[in-house]
């Protein structure tokens, strides 16, 4: 989701600035170093290639297919992560979601809710404790028949995390990452922060200042991909333990951490688990920060 704008101040010389669609949002690259912008689309798009659920080819779509596959080394990687999270967040943070967000429609943009009999059934499918990882060959393989993953609330932060380190193999020591509200910023701006605004999750404009050097920042929120039923609103973050939108008071996250990967999986489970649970698991990663805001906290148009 598109959760951030770059402020911009003074400068010495031009900064060079490219957008293009990637991963399913917009990617935005910002950087005095002209050959910043293909460098980071060029490593964004190797990795969506293998992570990317709706590509025929990628590892996760032929995975997801066949239920046991030998992938790349980095996949392996992000899947493995993705169980940290699962169980350091008792559930919360789960991939294996896939299968609520079809139902649901998430995946097509076809919104409607459920019947509750094909939600039961479908949280037959979700757990990550059904993904069993095969180290030694780097094989992924789902214990239940019918399991499948969707890498989105972890697999942009990897992916920025991938172009930073191409960027520093480069000797680009300056660059902002902005995709679709998962940002890295990468040294600073002619000496100073990076500066981004976080945009208010319930009206237009900034609500947020923050002042970033080398730290990614991932913003998980109700109001980007969501559909409203008799006044409920309905977003495209699961709870997989009921196989409903997440509900838990929570409409805005935003993640600081040191690397992209930690800050995207973070601000999607503390969406879901809520403030005094979020709270909580963020005592297990030092050094990250989160701003947390509530739907009764939120300012109304």
């Amino acid at each position: 989701m598109i959760s951030f704008t770059l402020l911009c101040g003074c400068q010495r010389r031009p900064l060079y600035k490219e957008t293009r669609v990637l991963m399913g949002t917009f990617v935005q690259v910002t950087s005095p170093e002209k050959e910043a912008p293909e460098i980071v689309f060029a490593e964004i798009r190797r990795i969506e290639a293998l992570l990317n659920r709706y590509k025929e080819d990628s590892e996760i779509s032929r995975l997801n297919k066949i239920g046991r596959l030998r992938v790349s080394h980095e996949t392996f990687l992000v899947v493995k992560k993705a169980k940290e999270f699962w169980a350091i967040s008792e559930g919360a943070f789960d991939i294996t979601v896939a299968p609520l967000v079809d139902i649901w429609g998430f995946n097509r943009k076809d919104f409607h809710i459920p019947e509750p009999g094909l939600i039961k059934k479908n949280l037959a499918l979700v757990g990550s404790d059904k993904i069993i990882l095969h180290e030694e060959e780097d094989m992924v393989e789902f214990k239940t028949p019918g399991t499948r993953i969707d890498l989105g609330a972890i697999g942009k932060g990897f992916a920025i995390d991938s172009a930073v380190r191409k960027l520093k193999e480069h000797n680009i020591h300056s660059c902002l990452i902005n995709a679709g509200g998962q940002v890295y910023a990468l040294g600073t701006k002619y000496g100073l922060p990076w500066r981004i605004g976080v945009i208010s999750p319930r009206k237009n404009g900034v609500r947020d200042l923050l002042k970033l050097t080398g730290k990614s920042v991932s913003t998980s929120g109700d109001y980007e991909q969501y559909f409203v039923k008799e006044g409920k609103r309905y977003s495209h973050i699961f709870n997989p333990k009921t196989g409903y939108p997440a509900d838990s008071g929570v409409i805005s996250v935003t993640v600081i951490a040191d690397d992209g990967l930690t800050a995207d999986a973070l601000s999607t489970a503390i969406f879901v688990l809520g403030k005094a649970k979020g709270e909580q698991l963020l005592r297990e990663f030092p050094g990250v920060e989160a701003r947390i805001i509530e739907e009764e906290y939120a300012p109304h148009n």
